[in-house]
């Protein structure tokens, strides 16, 4: 049993104020696998009362010298990874080998991916040749508070904290309660990379507490969310009072439209994408459209697809899915998986219950609805489980009805070999993201929706101008 009560504010790990136990559940056995602290108000006014102390000499470095201290992280990184994989698999259930090849690493990506972003900044510039003596400078926009969800830990981290490390930001991190070992241990990393004390601090807490004390706090500047759009409601409305500025990465029910003329794997790529992680991510594919004239074929291979995904403990290697990261969630799908049926949606694949010879553990068996219509609740709710939803669409007008009649607007996906098809569509399609033909967005392009996603755009030069504010300058003097 791992025990760690400690938050790191200050530059050093420090017992919270008022203790107050939390067990961290393994959801691939149900057993409590590590006790933490819970924040109160007195810890967060630390954490906080640090990053404000902290943040005149951090804003005044130079970026060169930030990037330098964002470099050493990574290489904390590189002597730790194992210890990284195996803490995000343990706590919110990622495979073994999934959490080695993509959870874990998720830190260099972004962090790379960052130090060539930050390069771009013109941080003082010109306006332009209309007015020689005015000048717009970025600058840090002050103590921001960070929060961060479970299901990709340490994407949402490394998102958040390095752009606001190199803005020259200060910052207070309140990782989910569900999955904070994996930022435990990143907060080591920042330690022993050397990042002053008071730039980097970390609260354990849960949205109630600490992360509803962030948002109102008169001293932080900026809060970074990402989690559910409901949790993302309740934010906004109390960074309200202090006029902070609030950027939001929330959830998503994306279409993958696939047209008659996709490769022969486009459906069984989109099932697989669809229950990676077990379901467990904003910009899964979770409704499937599907042009008439296939739409029978592709319900059948995507059953057989889903079928043949196997459901496993974390600790064990493979290619499986691992559980959902705790009851509250098992449940949840448990109950949308039964209003699909009363829906009167076709159910070609999994169903309610765990998954046979299973009786420990939140796992979900994969589940696939056909004949599903974009009013059902399964059509238009986040699940954030391994289920999918399949609607026939008669042509590209209707694909593009059908995709947009969603609340949300974070990632949609195209399958066609007609490419003057494929960019109508991507211009079309209602979302801060469109991928198309399972190609991955490139290096530095940024992740971000629209409409009850949320408007956040997080990686790239994007990512860390949402930290910078814009100050306009008249009267500079020549060189």
């Amino acid at each position: 049993m791992i025990e760690n009560r400690n938050f790191y504010i200050n530059g050093a790990w420090v017992p919270p104020v008022q203790p107050r136990d939390y067990n961290v559940i393994d959801p691939s056995t149900e057993d409590p696998c590590a006790i933490i602290s819970l924040g109160d108000q007195a810890d967060t006014d630390a954490a906080v009362a640090a990053a404000k102390a902290a943040f005149p000499a951090w804003a005044a470095t130079d970026p060169e010298e930030r990037a330098s201290y964002v470099k050493a992280i990574l290489d904390q990184y590189e002597a730790r990874v194992e210890e990284m994989a195996q803490a995000i698999s343990m706590e919110m259930g990622a495979p073994i080998d999934m959490s080695r090849s993509s959870q874990a690493p998720c830190l260099p990506w972004h962090l790379k991916n960052a130090l060539k972003a930050v390069k771009e900044i013109e941080w003082i510039r010109p306006l332009g040749p209309h007015a020689p003596n005015d000048r717009i400078a970025m600058e840090p926009i002050g103590v921001v508070g960070l929060i961060t969800p479970w299901n990709w830990p340490m994407n949402q981290v490394t998102l958040k904290v390095i752009p606001a490390l190199l803005a020259g930001c200060t910052m207070v991190l309140k990782p989910s309660e569900e999955s904070p070992l994996s930022s435990l241990l990143f907060a080591e990393f920042v330690h022993d990379a050397g990042v002053p004390a008071g730039v980097f601090n970390l609260v354990n807490g849960d949205g109630a507490g600490v992360g509803s004390q962030l948002s109102r706090h008169e001293d932080v500047a900026m809060i970074s969310f990402t989690g559910s759009t409901r949790a993302g409601k309740a934010i906004s409305a109390a960074a309200a009072e202090t006029l902070k500025r609030v950027t939001l990465e929330l959830g998503g029910k994306g279409a993958n439209v696939i047209f008659a003329d996709a490769d022969e794997k486009a459906v069984k790529r989109g099932v697989i994408h669809c229950m990676s992680n077990s379901g467990q991510s904003c910009n899964a594919p979770t409704r499937m459209l599907v042009e008439r004239s296939i739409y029978d074929q592709a319900v059948e291979v995507a059953a057989e697809t889903a079928k043949s995904i196997t459901v496993g403990p974390a600790s064990e290697p493979g290619r499986h899915i691992g559980p959902v990261v705790n009851k509250s969630q098992w449940t949840k799908i448990q109950e949308m998986i039964e209003v699909g049926i009363n829906e009167g949606a076709r159910l070609v694949a999994g169903g309610p219950g765990l998954p046979e010879g299973m009786n420990r553990g939140y796992y979900v068996r994969p589940t696939v609805f056909a004949d599903v219509t974009n009013d059902m609740r399964i059509a238009q709710e986040e699940i954030f489980g391994p289920v999918l939803s399949i609607i026939p669409f008669e042509d590209e007008a209707d694909a593009v009805r059908i995709a947009n009649d969603t609340p949300y607007g974070l990632t949609n996906y195209v399958q066609s070999q007609d490419g003057a098809k494929r960019n109508r569509m991507a211009r079309a399609l209602r979302s801060g993201m469109v991928e198309m033909n399972g190609q991955s967005r490139g290096a530095g392009s940024p992740f971000g929706g629209m409409k009850m996603s949320g408007r956040a755009r997080e990686g790239g030069v994007w990512g860390i101008e949402e930290f910078l504010e814009v100050k306009a300058i008249s009267g500079w003097a020549a060189e």
